[in-house]
């Protein structure tokens, strides 16, 4: 039996040996996406141990800003910030749900991460405009008609409100239909819309129905200001009747088109 020619050695010799580039290929491709996901693993493992079971990124102190009447003690009591907990796990709408709860002094708040080791809390305090009395202590009263706090002094340069709305005979349907919150917020409406130097003179915004509110000032002149209905217009004119009538001691800007004074 005759043995392969020449040409056929050949031809075995220049075949290539092992498996094809192909298949090659794929398994180099295999390994690199095995190596990247163990390092992916890796590192997220890594990472999850440095923000939770490590104590570099721990809550180490707790500052408080922008507290006047409160003080940082006592929202740093309120908010209960977890110190000691990682700052990651840290649940900061949990902690301003839990200040406004606890002190309704606070307007807004805003709580930060202050890495690596803060939690940081940034108030705002309501601000009264009115004061409501109740017993021997003071209802404070915001801008937007919110009784926030009962303090047993009067704030200076404050307002008294003053609800003396009847609740029988002809204005009880008045009482039913607005209410006191109503009511209240109505007097803060007023409270804002006076002239300055008005404002700063006024004692008592007095509140006999929801078209029937007037001031007392503080040198014992009164104004007659109707409604909080066209708060602006009404400033305006009684800025200009204070000033065309200075000796009289009660002006009526009820109805801003058609004011009215009288006393001396």
């Amino acid at each position: 039996m005759a043995g392969p020619t020449t040409a056929e050695r050949g031809e075995r010799q220049q075949k290539p040996s092992g498996p094809p580039p192909a298949r090659r290929l794929r398994r180099r491709r295999l390994r690199t996406i095995v190596i990247l996901a163990v390092a992916v693993v890796l590192l997220g493992a890594g990472g999850a141990w440095v923000l939770y079971g490590s104590a570099w990124l721990r809550v180490g102190h707790v500052s408080v800003s922008g507290a006047d009447v409160l003080t940082p003690g006592e929202v740093r009591d309120a908010a209960d910030v977890p110190v000691g907990a990682p700052m990651i796990s840290v649940d900061i709408n949990a902690i301003e749900a839990r200040l406004r709860r606890k002190l309704p002094r606070i307007d807004t708040v805003d709580v930060v991460r202050s890495w690596p080791h803060g939690i940081g809390l940034k108030v705002t305090e309501r601000t009264p405009v009115l004061l409501l009395r109740k017993g021997g202590n003071f209802v404070e009263v915001d801008d937007e008609g919110v009784r926030f706090a009962t303090v047993s002094e009067a704030p200076k340069a404050v307002p008294a409100l003053e609800l003396s709305v009847s609740r029988t005979g002809p204005g009880a349907a008045g009482f039913r239909r607005f209410g006191t919150d109503r009511l209240v917020r109505e007097a803060v409406r007023v409270a804002g819309a006076l002239p300055a130097a008005v404002a700063q003179e006024t004692r008592t915004v007095q509140v006999r129905s929801y078209d029937n509110i007037s001031l007392q000032l503080a040198d014992g002149r009164t104004v007659g200001w109707g409604s909080s209905e066209n708060g602006r217009a009404k400033a305006r004119t009684l800025t200009a009747l204070m000033k065309a009538a200075p000796g009289a001691r009660h002006f009526d800007v009820s109805v801003p088109t058609a004011p009215a004074s009288s006393g001396s």
